[in-house]
């Protein structure tokens, strides 16, 4: 079943355990399914009859999994070398895959409740490189023990020069009153909102959707509407915190953050899957303070990591793959940032340059427009069909219209830039409030934007592009010749081809209306 190729001594396969794993995991597939399934086949074939064809069909699917699991382990191989980690496997399609120890920057090992239970984890290599699959290597699963001597071997680098104002090992660890926080986060209307529809969906599997809706009129048949409503909502949103409480201690339990020798911060959490995520020093571009409208308002916030050597395929895997602390007080984000970073001051706290009072003005302009369109809709179709519109339209105006200017102004508040030692540092979003420091060596080109309408206001938006978190991080709505300023001041030489420097102190103009400058791997670009 093997090759001369990847039968040497140097090649390892798999936990043979795998094979158990799926079966169990298809089983409790199965038997998921198997319980609408007879419920359904009960009406037709009697209960017996359906529970043997349930039954049967549980056994096909558990057995094919198992075989095909089992072929996979078999025809499974990698093996670590010193320059090259290879994994080979396939029966039908053979594929070999190969990556550089060099460009290896990232090994976290993942391990769900059954993995657990058997002593197994999932390990991940990956390039960071954009590219797909093609960039990472999955082992799954190997032993707990195997995984760790992996992630060690693999990430293991020539030690990083610490200071002496920043501790090594453990930097923050759980504490369980962070939990407080949970509740006040998008998570919790969003499982609400996925509760009630669970229910209606279950309810419409096994033929009862009817009942629960006749069962819900009946009991709140003497209620008023607008009550009624104000229950559901309220009890959804309940729903949706207990569910939201129940989601964070599942992620968050057990987690700790440290900086091991070599360089490398690891964060590790989770209750039932436990994760492990490991960061090198030497690929961190950064942080940014995360702060979320309810969390925001809670005095919170989160930290997440700045990254190179962190794919787009990783991403889509996990949305807080790369977060470092979950939302604590903002203090202590503060001071978790700075440690992150070795820096005796945070960047993120660094006070910040105000932007020019017009990105209110346009920031109001898109609010009410977006507020009062659904208001202009229905007072047009209440003067063409009925006046109950305009008394809802007044509502929708009385409710979107304060709701608009709150927004706008807390967004524009939330502007700001400035030059903080080593790092540039960009703050913007209302629901979704975002302070990111980037490290100025770690900016590889800039995007200069003026739209019409910024030009009439004498405003402009830069972008720092890097090849680090999302690639881009803008000083919008900046005043124009003060963003230019801070672009260049940021990284000297960069930009200097593209400006020039008036008489006045801190001021540039651009040489066209509308630059865009982009440099990267020795080319550089511009755009008039």
């Amino acid at each position: 079943m093997s090759t001369a190729a990847d039968s040497g001594p140097d090649w390892r396969r798999l936990h043979p355990r795998t094979v158990l794993v799926t079966a169990l995991v298809t089983a409790g597939v199965a038997v998921g399914a198997a319980v609408p399934v007879t419920v359904a086949l009960a009406g037709r074939l009697g209960y017996a009859a359906a529970v043997g064809w349930a039954l049967a069909g549980a056994a096909l699917l558990i057995g094919c999994a198992a075989v095909g699991d089992h072929v996979r382990w078999r025809r499974t191989r990698y093996r670590v070398g010193t320059e090259r980690v290879d994994l080979h496997t396939g029966l039908l399609l053979v594929k070999r895959r190969s990556l550089a120890r060099e460009r290896i920057r990232s090994v976290d090992l993942t391990a769900h409740p059954l993995l657990r239970i058997l002593g197994l984890v999932t390990v991940r290599i990956g390039t960071g490189e954009h590219t797909g699959g093609d960039s990472t290597l999955e082992l799954d699963p190997v032993a707990r023990a195997e995984g760790e001597r992996l992630r060690r071997d693999l990430l293991d680098r020539a030690v990083v020069e610490t200071s002496a104002t920043h501790r090594d090992g453990e930097l923050a660890t759980l504490d369980p009153r962070w939990i407080r926080y949970a509740p006040v986060s998008f998570v919790a209307p969003m499982l609400g909102g996925a509760a009630a529809g669970g229910v209606m969906q279950i309810s419409e599997w096994v033929g009862a959707q009817a009942e629960v809706i006749h069962w819900i009129a009946d009991l709140f048949r003497d209620t008023p509407l607008i009550w009624m409503i104000v229950v559901l909502v309220v009890a959804a949103l309940v729903a949706g915190v207990v569910g939201a409480l129940g989601l964070w201690i599942e992620s968050w339990w057990n987690y700790r953050l440290e900086r091991e020798a070599g360089g490398t911060l690891r964060v590790r959490r989770g209750l039932f899957t436990s994760r492990s995520l490991s960061v090198e020093e030497r690929r961190l571009r950064g942080v940014d303070l995360v702060e979320p409208l309810g969390v925001r308002l809670a005095g919170a916030a989160r930290v997440d990591a700045i990254t190179t050597g962190l794919s787009r395929d990783e991403e889509s895997r996990s949305a807080d793959h790369d977060t470092l602390l979950p939302a604590v007080p903002r203090v202590l984000a503060d001071s978790i940032a700075a440690d992150v970073l070795r820096e005796l001051a945070t960047p993120t706290g660094a006070p910040l340059t105000a932007h020019p009072r017009a990105a209110l003005g346009r920031r109001l302009r898109r609010a009410l427009a977006l507020a009062l369109a659904p208001v202009l809709v229905q007072v047009l179709l209440g003067a063409l069909l009925t006046p109950v519109l305009l008394w809802t339209a007044l509502g929708s105006a009385v409710v979107s219209v304060p709701c608009a200017v709150l927004l706008s102004v807390d967004a524009y508040r939330s502007l700001g830039h400035t030059l903080s030692g080593g790092y540039l540092v960009t703050r913007s979003g209302t629901f979704r409030r975002s302070t990111a420091a980037l490290q100025r060596s770690g900016v590889i080109g800039w995007t200069v934007k003026q739209s019409f309408f910024q030009r009439r206001a004498g405003l402009v938006s830069v972008t720092a592009t890097t090849a680090a978190g999302g690639g881009a991080y803008t000083a919008h709505d900046t005043d124009a010749s003060e963003g230019l300023v801070f672009a260049a001041d940021a990284v000297p030489g960069l930009l200097e081809p593209f400006l020039e420097r008036t008489g006045h102190p801190g001021r540039c103009d651009a040489r066209h209306r509308r630059p865009s400058v982009q440099q990267g791997r020795g080319r550089r670009r511009y755009r008039s």
